[in-house]
């Protein structure tokens, strides 16, 4: 099924709410499709400023590099010059920590969620139960 507004806001709602269940701090949370079109964003009140960028580079890098934003942080730390490049490429828009996750239905990528506000695990929890509950896979790696 193809990644449309209105799973965007059930994967955005649902990862708000798991963020609400754990008592995370408010978040900002980014959806693009594959292309890395903006579908959907929201941020929570009293979300510190500088979240939704955040946000949007760990969901770009993801995007662009076909990995999610954990595998991207495992790249940076064995290849910092390369991930650094990366991201003068991408115009500073990559952000290699948890929290960038791609969106899978029946094998194909069709978009990510990039979330930021509280720690990078928790974070990419939050995407994770967004994507699930909108019928979606995960892929974080």
């Amino acid at each position: 099924m193809p990644l449309t507004l209105e799973k965007a806001n059930t994967i955005i709602s649902a990862a708000l709410e798991h963020a609400r269940q754990e008592n995370l701090k408010p978040l900002s949370v980014i959806i693009l499709d594959d292309r890395a079109a903006l579908v959907a964003a929201q941020s929570e009140d009293g979300v510190s400023i500088m979240r939704s960028k955040i946000a949007f580079g760990k969901a770009n890098g993801a995007i662009q590099l076909g990995m999610g934003s954990r595998a991207l942080m495992a790249r940076a730390e064995q290849q910092a010059y390369f991930v650094s490049a990366i991201n003068g490429t991408a115009g500073g828009d990559l952000v290699p920590v948890p929290g960038g996750v791609l969106i899978e239905d029946n094998g194909k990528v069709v978009g990510v969620i990039g979330i930021s506000g509280d720690v990078s695990d928790n974070d990419e929890a939050a995407a994770i139960a967004g994507i699930t509950a909108a019928g979606f896979s995960a892929i974080t790696g």
